[in-house]
């Protein structure tokens, strides 16, 4: 199960606070649609905040590879936050800091903005 909220961070940052499994199924399909509509939005500065997140797997990978794209092409960025040691691990294993740029605080990831 994965849970996300949504929080602003003035001036104009979105943080995705993420609980759970970034796996396959529906939940993944919730955090697409989220970042699609951020994006809709015109929301350019964009957080994964994964503290909470237990485990990622491919689908995992493959949906914040594709999020990155999709705020990119809009003229934005998107940064990970707080990602514990095992997915940090999975992050790094699949060249995901290769694409996104991984910060240990939520604040670290909105300063470097």
């Amino acid at each position: 199960m994965l849970e996300i909220q949504t929080k602003t961070l003035q001036p104009d940052i979105v943080v995705l606070e993420l609980t759970g499994r970034i796996t396959i199924g529906r939940d993944c399909k919730q955090l697409e649609w989220s970042v699609e509509n951020l994006v809709k939005e015109g929301r350019k500065k964009v957080i994964f905040d994964m503290a909470g997140v237990s485990n990622v797997d491919s689908t995992g990978i493959g949906i914040i590879v594709m999020s990155a794209g999709q705020i990119k092409k809009a003229g934005g960025e998107l940064r990970v936050a707080g990602a514990t040691a095992h997915v940090e691990e999975v992050l790094k294993m699949t060249n995901i800091d290769q694409i996104v740029v991984l910060h240990p605080t939520t604040a670290a990831a909105a300063a470097a903005f």
